[in-house]
């Protein structure tokens, strides 16, 4: 399905909009929950992914397919190959067959578990069977994703004797190794992270613990860039938030004072307002929130801002390579942009081509990145339904700002 997205009739906007629990959150609990039934959860996300992640966790035997479930395939390998007695062989969607695992299942394996690579070494499908994994201490490269470490970090104190896990190397994303230690913390499971060292006591029994997931700042930066985008004087709520979340992602309150948006917290509601023109430029180093990488750079693009952003290596392996889909897409609108391994070049410019269609290469973030730029041109998204992996009223949400968003033929 495609939708065209334009401007609402007013571009000093004034709106509440609430949003679902962290997928980054929700998963993590979630997998916790398995471990120690007395967990309780609420604002769970309603995302695709949340969803394939329930579904997989209560699987004992086949194929669990997680279709474009990144955190899911990591997790689950971790789970289900302690899982003494089960057997299962975990695939996805074409992209998912192309995206490395090896560095997880290796880890695995140091620590006794067995699991098989069903048709390309180093990448799923994988078949796991479920084993007690008996050894206490692993290494692995700490410059990979972070859900390759937090996948061992949930499963740890669930292992007789815990986990002594060495980083090697710098270490990338570290807010999202800090959100799963959290949550370990809030459960009352002992943990450690010193240096490049992280110590993950055994814990066989939690008390009954009732876990409120905080909404996924990843969401929210949409809105940050279309506050951004909008007049001064706009106003946005969003709810539910907390001034010291967990979220790698909730950066975004001091990245967008560049754009000339201030956050105020109010109880648990974000205030989003427009008090000033945007900068010329920006530059930031985005290793420890990558996600927001493709936000950012759109908000530039249509403010006519140049930016350089690094620390972008990671997003080679997501759900596309978000780096050249970037590169593609915003040099169809007029850009002037420039990718490496790890970076992104934008040069600002005030051209901003009208009805173009933007591809989603099966990536959520491609198609909620983009959507805003209706503010300032009008715009195609094409495969628009791919928000449900991570923010299903994501579409619904942009019409109560009344946006135009129409289907298109």
């Amino acid at each position: 399905m495609k939708l065209r997205t334009t401007s609402p009739p007013t571009l000093q906007l004034q709106a509440d909009i609430k949003i679902t629990g962290s997928k980054s959150e929700s998963n993590r609990l979630l997998l916790l929950q398995a471990l120690y039934p007395n967990i309780k959860i609420k604002n769970l996300s309603n995302s695709d992914d949340a969803q394939v992640m329930q579904k997989g966790l209560n699987t004992s035997q086949g194929i669990v397919d997680i279709h474009h479930a990144g955190t899911a395939m990591r997790f689950l390998t971790a789970y289900f190959a302690s899982q003494e007695g089960k057997t299962i062989t975990l695939t996805g969607s074409k992209r998912m067959t192309e995206r490395p695992i090896k560095v997880l299942v290796d880890a695995l394996r140091q620590l006794g578990a067995e699991i098989d690579y069903v048709q390309n070494e180093g990448y799923p499908p994988l078949r796991i069977k479920g084993r007690k994994l008996v050894k206490k201490q692993v290494s692995l490269p700490a410059n990979i994703s972070s859900q390759y470490i937090s996948a061992l970090l949930l499963i740890a104190p669930h292992l007789e004797e815990g986990l002594s896990l060495e980083l090697v190397g710098e270490i990338t994303s570290v807010p999202y190794i800090k959100m799963t230690l959290a949550l370990l913390t809030q459960l009352g499971i002992t943990n450690s992270f010193l240096g490049n060292s992280i110590r993950i006591e055994p814990k066989t029994k939690i008390a009954t613990r009732t876990m409120t997931v905080e909404s996924d700042w990843s969401s929210a930066s949409y809105f940050y860039s279309i506050t951004a985008l909008c007049k001064i004087g706009t106003s946005l709520r969003i709810s539910a938030y907390k001034a010291d979340s967990l979220q790698g992602d909730s950066v975004l309150v001091k990245i967008y004072e560049a754009f000339g948006v201030k956050t105020t917290f109010e109880g648990n509601t974000v205030l989003l307002e427009k008090v000033s023109e945007a900068e010329h430029g920006i530059s930031i180093d985005l290793r420890n929130a990558p996600d927001i990488a493709q936000t950012i750079a759109v908000s530039c693009f249509g403010l006519g801002m140049s930016c350089y952003l690094s620390g972008l290596h990671t997003l080679k392996i997501k759900e596309t390579d978000r780096l050249e889909a970037l590169k593609e897409e915003l040099s169809k609108l007029g850009a002037t942009i420039a990718v490496t391994n790890s970076t992104l070049k934008l040069e600002a410019t005030d051209t901003i081509k009208k009805d173009i269609t933007i591809a989603t290469y099966n990536d959520h973030r491609m198609a909620m990145a983009f959507a805003p730029l209706g503010l300032k041109t009008s715009v195609i998204i094409d495969d628009a339904e791919v928000v449900s992996k991570s923010y299903p009223d994501f579409w619904n949400d942009l019409k109560s700002l009344e946006f135009h968003v129409e289907e298109h033929f």
